[in-house]
């Protein structure tokens, strides 16, 4: 707690000084303090990033360590010293998947992660200032079950609503579907191993906040319907 009052106190002071916003006077203390802070202060602030780095990226240090190897600090001192805030989406992505030999999907995992917290993106927008709404999900099935179950249009009818039609397909590891109301339908597949799987949708270009929570909520329902589909015979 005392921690947190001398970062509160510093924010503060830097607001007062400012006229910057909380969040803005925040984030510039714990990305570059203007002069050398005590040791107790120190802490305060490598808690508070440490913290402030999983909760702004949405997800936590332990998951994204266990699957690239760095936590989301180490991430951001590493992409910063290649300016990667500097950077477009695609570039960071390839920055991250050939410099650090990190697989596509948690490529794009590590870069949506390092732009939030680099104030680049909000939750659930894309850095053109457009919204996405996002669900995974966990299987009990193989990949290429799972995989199936999006590219096979008698398996797919069973639990997506309405026309849909397959845009390009690289099997088992990602689909693009276009929708009935025009939007498209990205999908990333993972094996999990001992007969699991794991897939990841989204739905880009979305005009406002309040139109990816609706979405999330869909895809989330229609993610349990799949997970019914998937538990019974097929066929």
């Amino acid at each position: 707690m005392p921690r947190q009052k001398d970062l509160k106190r510093l924010v503060r002071a830097r607001m007062k000084k400012t006229g910057e916003a909380y969040t803005t006077a925040r984030s510039q203390i714990l990305k570059k303090p203007k002069s050398k802070p005590s040791a107790r202060v120190v802490a305060a602030l490598h808690s508070a990033r440490k913290q402030d780095y999983a909760a702004l990226a949405g997800m936590s240090d332990a998951s994204i360590k266990a699957k690239t190897g760095c936590d989301w600090e180490k991430w951001v001192k590493s992409l910063d010293y290649y300016g990667a805030d500097k950077m477009p989406h695609g570039k960071i992505v390839e920055l991250v998947s050939k410099k650090y030999k990190v697989a596509d999907w948690w490529s794009q995992t590590v870069t949506v992660g390092y732009e939030r917290i680099k104030g680049l993106r909000a939750r659930g927008q894309r850095r053109d200032g457009s919204y996405e709404a996002t669900k995974s999900r966990t299987f009990e099935v193989p990949v290429t079950t799972l995989f199936d179950a999006f590219a096979e249009k008698s398996v797919r009818d069973r639990w997506l609503n309405g026309p849909v039609k397959v845009r390009t397909a690289t099997a088992p590891k990602s689909i693009r579907l276009g929708l009935a109301d025009g939007g498209i339908l990205a999908v990333g597949f993972l094996p999990k191993g001992k007969g699991k799987s794991s897939v990841a949708v989204s739905q880009a270009k979305l005009p406002d906040r309040e139109t990816a929570e609706r979405l999330k909520v869909y895809w989330s329902e229609r993610l349990d319907a799949l997970r019914e589909v998937l538990a019974g015979p097929r066929g």
